[in-house]
């Protein structure tokens, strides 16, 4: 019998949690390990009144962002009950219901390290920032798709969705934490999330890293995973809110380009996405020197390789 343990990373959001434990709960899956990443609004409380021996809390002593989460909750769950697979979301994100049953009920998955179900909104839409993607610097047709389509010419397309064809795996190279099936194998060959990353393209960069060191990795939309998310702030032009997720988003959008482009296309991309990046300063109002200052540090940062970072520098900063 295939073992499935489910892994959720929380903070500050208990209403949202509620709904996913209670869903999770009414789906085929052995345990549910909470990662409680020091909330103040009463989620430590809730959890500990819940009554389901299924459930589980692992509570972290401060916040260490999504990465940090999901790269304890795992290692405590390896440790603890060895399941053959993994799923892995946000606490504003959850299985529809049936979900966890037909993935188990799969006898064609095995071939594969980690499988990443179909994502959408509560209103049925695809849920676009958790679309799965191929790696265009590794596929010469994606290439040539993404210099004439932009992103559409990398990520998996609408069509992947339709149900004719929903049933069927497709490869892909990269993906996020959302409804994402990893594997005993998997977690084998990608090891932990890097931790250091707090928030931000975690879940791109460990799947990139677990396909470039052999993995397999699966898009299976007709396993279905509903997103209730809500998008950052814009005021004339993708000005991240709260301002301190500028630094994350830039540093670690820059780590994945790395990875994906390799170490002679990376330069490049890193002018043109520190040229469009810098010119959104305008947009920043009374914060642009704050957004300035952290655009820098993310710059440098990446540069030197250096993810040592405090978060609490960083907040410190936004303020």
């Amino acid at each position: 019998m295939t073992r499935l343990v489910a892994l959720v990373v929380t903070f500050n959001r208990l209403d949202q949690l509620k709904v996913t434990v209670a869903r999770l709960l009414a789906e085929a899956v052995e345990r549910v390990m909470v990662v409680d990443n020091a909330s103040t609004d009463g989620t430590a409380g809730w959890l500990a009144a819940q009554g389901d021996p299924r459930l589980h809390v692992l509570t972290m002593p401060s916040n260490t962002g999504g990465a940090g989460g999901f790269a304890a909750g795992l290692a405590e769950i390896a440790r603890r009950f060895d399941p053959d697979w993994t799923l892995l979301m946000d606490d504003d994100a959850r299985p529809l219901p049936g979900a966890c049953a037909a993935f188990l009920a799969r006898t064609d998955l095995g071939a594969f390290d980690a499988v990443a179900a179909g994502v959408f909104y509560p209103d049925g839409r695809i849920c676009d920032m958790n679309r799965p993607s191929r790696n265009p610097f590794w596929h010469l047709g994606d290439f040539l798709r993404t210099l004439t389509g932009g992103r559409e010419g990398f990520h998996v397309t609408d069509e992947a969705y339709d149900p004719a064809q929903a049933h069927l795996p497709q490869p892909i190279d990269a993906t996020s934490f959302v409804g994402f099936f990893l594997s005993r194998q998997g977690l084998a060959r990608g090891g932990l999330p890097d931790p250091r990353l707090f928030i931000y393209a975690d879940d791109v960069i460990y799947t990139l890293n677990l396909v470039k060191r052999g993995g397999k990795i699966a898009f299976l939309p007709a396993i279905g995973f509903e997103h209730d998310c809500s998008t950052y702030v814009a005021k004339g032009g993708d000005i991240y809110r709260p301002l301190w997720k500028v630094y994350y988003n830039y540093r670690n959008s820059l780590l994945a380009y790395r990875l994906a482009a390799g170490p002679v296309l990376f330069w490049p991309v890193l002018l043109m996405a520190a040229v469009k990046w810098r010119l959104r300063a305008r947009h920043a109002g009374p914060d642009r020197k704050t957004y300035l200052t952290l655009w820098r540090l993310a710059l440098r940062d990446v540069l030197a390789r250096d993810l040592s970072r405090p978060s609490d520098q960083i907040f410190r900063l936004a303020k």
